[in-house]
């Protein structure tokens, strides 16, 4: 048997909480332990991460802790190692398109996160950049690998919900100001000078949402907030909090079937809970509705759906949520980010496009841009196709 092939993977920003937990201690080091992945040909290829940061004292502790044996504070030297296959980026939003540029121009093959920059000018560069240099360009889009979604799209694609009337989305939950109790997200997310905003943040992840879910976003009328103004950052300093922190949309689908559908997202760090998962998104349709999480979907058929009868003079006697069965998995499903890793790796020895690419990416910050624009100006925008 022949030795797996290695694939060096320099990895920014992994001090950070996404970069950390779910790129580097969830993703990369599994698939590394477990001895790489086997591909369609049986060979194998594994991965050796290369851990890049501002904090030489983090990185090298983070090295050590995970058994990783080269990391550096010289992000453009190892961009520059010719031994380097990958470069992967999550760090400031602001600093990616910079980043992604220069990993381009020598030639790496490049997985990020999202946002991909902060225009959409600078966002379809990097995809006109990555389609000249030939290389295998690939966006974090976990949200579509999570098990929830994963049912809720195989529903779609069996045809459950009939003619698709409409999707509803829930997100997001309380991120303490940091005065009395320390926030959960970084500061910068609520600066504007630092590329924070609920908007920009998230409304990258609803446009590859609906469009495999539902279909093509065709307009986007939003309403975005900053209710909370002043908040504290991790050296307990307070600070004006700009950024808003929560955007309320409204877009137009089109199924590719042709049908016209209504969504409805509200994504918040000023609520507080009172759902089964952080986020939800319930679709309704003609013959039947559902309900899916990050991990779980329930789904209610036309034949089985109650006849509530409304009367504010009783109380309710019926449980609603005991009239929805679970949809089953039939599959074991890895972690989401990991399950990626391993789509984006087989795409890169063989030479093709990650089918979540660049192109995606520009259309999320599209998106973004335009419920930013839709908020300021307080009308509905049509959303052009966007191509290279």
């Amino acid at each position: 048997m022949s030795e797996p092939r290695v694939l060096r993977i320099a990895m920014n920003g992994i001090t950070g909480r996404m970069g950390y937990r779910q790129h580097l201690l969830r993703s990369i080091l599994p698939i590394r332990d477990q001895g790489g992945i086997t591909l369609a040909d049986g060979s194998t290829v594994t991965v050796e991460p290369i851990l890049i940061g501002r904090n030489e004292a983090k990185i090298k502790e983070l090295a050590a802790k995970h058994d990783v044996e080269h990391h550096s504070t010289d992000l453009d030297a190892v961009i520059n190692d010719p031994s380097v296959d990958i470069v992967f980026d999550a760090s400031m939003t602001s600093l990616r398109h910079a980043t992604l540029s220069t990993a381009i121009g020598a030639g790496k093959h490049i997985f990020t996160e999202k946002p991909t920059a902060e225009t959409l000018e600078e966002a379809v560069d990097l995809a006109r950049q990555a389609r000249a240099a030939g290389i295998t360009a690939g966006v974090v889009h976990d949200k579509l690998y999570l098990p929830g979604l994963i049912k809720l799209r195989r529903l779609v694609q069996e045809g459950f919900f009939g003619r698709i009337l409409s999707l509803r989305g829930e997100f997001g939950y309380w991120v303490f100001e940091g005065d009395q109790q320390p926030a959960q997200r970084p500061s910068w997310n609520y600066r504007l000078a630092d590329g924070g905003s609920m908007t920009t943040d998230m409304y990258c992840h609803w446009n590859y949402v609906l469009e495999s879910i539902i279909g093509t976003v065709k307009t986007v009328t939003s309403k975005t907030a900053t209710h909370i103004p002043q908040r504290w950052d991790e050296h307990g300093e307070a600070y004006t909090a700009d950024a808003d922190d929560a955007a309320y949309g409204i877009f137009d689908l089109e199924t590719p079937e042709g049908d016209q559908v209504i969504g409805q997202i509200n994504s918040s760090w000023a609520v507080r809970v009172y759902r089964d998962e952080l986020v939800e998104f319930q679709v309704d349709g003609t013959h039947g509705s559902a309900v899916a999480g990050l991990n779980q979907c329930v789904a209610q058929q036309r034949a089985h759906t109650p006849k509530p009868v409304w009367n504010p003079d009783l109380p309710v006697t019926e449980s609603f949520r005991d009239q929805w069965s679970e949809v089953p998995a039939n599959a074991d499903l890895d972690n989401g980010f990991k399950a990626q890793w391993e789509e984006f790796l087989a795409d890169v020895v063989a030479g093709r496009e990650h089918r979540f690419g660049l192109l995606s990416a520009a259309r999320g910050v599209q998106l973004a841009e335009l419920g930013l624009r839709s908020a300021a100006e307080r009308r509905t925008l049509d959303i052009p196709e966007l191509t290279l």
